[in-house]
């Protein structure tokens, strides 16, 4: 099975512009990101999606290639839909381009976990338990969960709700599980996106992987440690910041 992971990027993020090129420890977001999914052993290659020459002229100098898709694209979802006909891959990974911190352990548990599940899940997606701090935090999606460890719905709200405790406890009666915006899908699933009818909700929530269960596709799950988390407006990006110096001091006194 031949396994590519594809790192839709941008520069205009809403929240937070050119983003994806800020500096953490003397690096741009960007290349962190790419040159964690590198270090990955599963996946066959890695691959840039974007709609930005300037962001395709710096990838070449990291030694990466670029697949130039729409700036049209509405979501990192649909940017790899678009690209996935130039992507010789029986599964495609999708890592954010907001994500410096992926860990390629994670990259390559899911790539094992599409490669021995029979059949191949048509997209699968790592979560992780989520600790009282995050359950109410709007910028935590939240995975709703069936027995079999399928997903239900996400949201940016606290699901499930509970009518009987107090909201600052409700770690205290129920599991609640953060998603990791990762996921990896069969290469069928993309190019069927584009028949898939947009999703209300997923305009709403802004949460593309809704249209795959708004359309009846099933979003497997796969339990991960909690992970450093995705860099979405600027106190993220100085948390970011803060966790490489602390890295690097460290680094200097051993």
């Amino acid at each position: 099975m031949r396994i590519v992971v594809a790192v839709p990027a941008r520069l205009e993020s809403s929240r937070l512009p050119r983003k994806v090129l800020a500096d953490i420890g003397g690096k741009a977001m960007l290349q962190r990101v790419l040159g964690q999914c590198a270090k990955a052993q599963r996946p066959d290659d890695v691959v840039l999606c974007t709609d930005s020459e300037e962001l395709r002229d710096i990838a070449t100098t990291w030694g990466f290639r670029t697949l130039m898709t729409p700036a049209s694209c509405s979501s990192g979802t649909d940017r790899i839909a678009y690209a996935a006909k130039e992507i010789e891959a029986d599964v495609i990974i999708n890592v954010q381009g907001d994500q410096p911190f992926i860990d390629p352990l994670v990259i390559d548990r899911v790539a094992n976990e599409c490669a021995t599940r029979n059949p191949t899940p048509s997209v699968l997606t790592p979560i992780y338990k989520l600790k009282q701090e995050g359950i109410h935090n709007p910028n935590t999606v939240k995975a709703l969960l069936k027995l079999n460890g399928d997903a239900i719905y996400f949201s940016r709200s606290a699901i499930p709700s509970q009518r009987d405790a107090a909201p600052e406890d409700w770690a205290k009666y129920a599991a609640y599980w953060g998603h990791v915006g990762l996921y990896a899908y069969s290469r069928r699933v993309l190019l069927d996106w584009p028949n898939y009818r947009e999703s209300e909700i997923e305009n709403l929530e802004k949460l593309e992987q809704l249209r795959f269960i708004e359309n009846g596709v099933t979003v497997g799950t796969i339990v991960i440690d909690e992970p450093l988390g995705e860099v979405n407006v600027p106190q993220d990006l100085d948390l970011a910041r803060e966790i490489v110096g602390k890295s690097d001091q460290s680094s200097k006194l051993k």
